[in-house]
């Protein structure tokens, strides 16, 4: 089959090509991220810091947003099809269109529209097999690392007018709540347990993902050998066929002979 049918026979998303879908999920997994920082980003925001802490909420909205618009960008300039790919990518549009930073504070709070991209992950779900890839291993871990400095950040906001913590008393809190090891820091304010709870989660996840990636690797080559022996014995099996085939082929034309000298030998001479 040549190059050019093989490339007809792949299906790709509704209005991209192979150039397109390569791109897009180049792009996947920064936008992940752009999106999960939407999380800090409000949370700072509404928790109404002040000074340092302020700046950097509006800077990272700015940012999260600029990320969004440049890939919106960026994909109607590739895809063949433009209006075929808005009609199924809204939220690109949406987030881009209704999310600008410059919206008036009543109407900030559709910044939460960019976590709807989150649920784009769920599309990778041929997870038993790219989840405990390189690649999910590689984006799990750098999710939860974002979870670990983002997380201890925000538990030292909440907890700062109870608790005397610093920048690395956070880290240190998030990233021994994520390994369930425990520490001597402990959640004293609404803000600072809701965190908790999805500091654990993300850890716990990361850590059954990390255990079953690292089962997978040894139990692969077990999985290749059967695999191997299950194809072998398929082949073996379309082989006998075959041989078998050939044979009764054979044993027909060699009827088809003998039934031809009879009738030669019966005509009149």
């Amino acid at each position: 089959m040549s190059v050019e049918a093989t490339e007809h026979r792949v299906a790709f998303p509704p209005g991209m090509d192979a150039r397109s879908t390569r791109i897009a999920e180049t792009l996947n997994p920064p936008m992940l991220i752009a999106a999960a920082l939407t999380i800090p980003a409000v949370a700072i925001n509404e928790s109404h810091p002040g000074g340092g802490l302020l700046d950097v909420a509006r800077v990272l909205n700015w940012v999260i947003w600029l990320a969004f618009l440049t890939e919106l960008v960026v994909m109607l300039a590739v895809v063949p099809d433009r209006r075929t790919w808005l009609r199924h990518h809204p939220l690109d549009l949406i987030i881009v269109v209704f999310t600008p930073p410059v919206l008036p504070a009543g109407l900030q709070s559709l910044r939460v529209l960019r976590l709807l991209r989150l649920l784009r992950l769920l599309r990778l779900a041929q997870l038993s097999r790219q989840a405990f890839s390189l690649r999910g291993l590689h984006d799990a871990a750098l999710l939860a690392v974002l979870t670990a400095i983002a997380g201890g950040a925000l538990f030292v906001g909440f907890e700062k007018h109870s608790q005397h913590l610093n920048a690395w008393d956070g880290i240190y809190w998030a990233v021994t709540s994520m390994t369930t090891l425990g520490s001597n820091i402990y959640p004293t304010t609404t803000g600072g347990e809701v965190i908790a709870v999805v500091v654990v989660v993300v850890g716990i996840s990361f850590v059954a993902l990390l255990t079953g990636a690292i089962a997978q690797r040894f139990l692969g080559p077990e999985i290749a050998e059967v695999e191997a022996e299950l194809e072998h014995e398929q082949l073996s099996a379309e082989a006998a066929a075959l041989r078998e085939l050939r044979s009764v082929r054979e044993k027909l034309e060699a009827l088809e002979v003998a039934v031809e000298r009879m009738v030669d030998e019966r005509a009149p001479g």
